[in-house]
């Protein structure tokens, strides 16, 4: 599915950034899209549903897509680097939660669940990433040398988790430990790598999740402000990131302070 409205195929007329946001059908990425484009962004919105967007937004183009397929990537990548030159931003939203026992009583959980939530929250994350930088490596630099930020999404599950959250911890744990080697790495290029380790905000992740999952987190408060987050203040942070070059290779969490029980 692609949406565009009033987009000129002239880079040359084109004087704002571009972005590529993926899980920006809902939650987290939505708000994050939305912020973007406020401040005059040209994004490419990613997510296997994008029903919310509707009939699309100026400067918006929504791609449906699996994240964690390289040829998606590859594609909608080019596709906007052919619209819009290289993306000066890059934020990976797309994950899924999935939480169960490992042992059950029908016996231990199917090694494809483990594995299709390190296929979406990983794998989907360094995969964009990886396209997104080779395209940031050769796009302009600003006075500092900067070519682009990347922010991923991690978790505070990945330093806390609970019973229950042995794949969605592993996975959101991965993203957290790949920030600073990825901040390292593509430094000489004039990328940045930040993650945001978000606590419980109010998503369709958390609402979707069977009841008693659901009840047991949307329950969860941070000392303060008591009450779960909201995707704009994620979007803000996003935006700060964006904004302050010093922030390099680290994992922001953003949680009020809240520390996961144990179940």
């Amino acid at each position: 599915m692609r949406q565009s409205s009033n987009i000129s195929d002239e880079k040359a007329q084109q004087s704002s950034v571009s972005a590529v946001v993926t899980g920006a059908g809902s939650g987290l990425g939505y708000a994050c899209c939305q912020s973007l484009l406020a401040r005059g962004y040209r994004v490419t919105a990613v997510d296997l549903n994008l029903d919310a967007w509707g009939d699309g937004a100026e400067n918006l183009v929504c791609e449906a897509a699996d994240v964690a397929s390289a040829a998606d990537a590859e594609r909608i990548l080019q596709e906007h680097a052919e619209r819009w030159g290289a993306p000066g931003v890059l934020v990976n939203c797309a994950g899924v939660a999935a939480p169960g026992a490992t042992l059950r009583p029908d016996g231990p959980m199917a090694l494809d669940e483990f594995r299709r939530v390190l296929e979406i929250n990983t794998v989907g994350t360094f995969n964009y990433l990886r396209v997104a930088a080779r395209h940031m490596q050769g796009g302009p630099a600003d006075a500092d040398g900067q070519r682009g930020v990347i922010v991923n999404t991690s978790s505070v599950a990945a330093f806390d988790g609970m019973v229950g959250q042995a794949a969605y911890s592993a996975s959101k744990g991965a993203v957290a430990a790949m920030t600073l080697p990825l901040a390292r790495e593509l430094g000489k290029y004039g990328i940045r790598v930040v993650a945001i380790a978000p606590g419980v905000f109010s998503t369709p992740m958390v609402h979707g999740m069977k009841e008693k999952a659901r009840d047991i987190v949307s329950a969860l408060r941070p000392p303060f402000p008591d009450r779960l987050g909201h995707p704009d203040e994620f979007a803000a942070m996003v935006l700060s990131i964006v904004d302050q070059h010093l922030l390099n290779g680290v994992v922001i969490r953003l949680d009020g302070g809240i520390r996961l029980p144990p179940r």
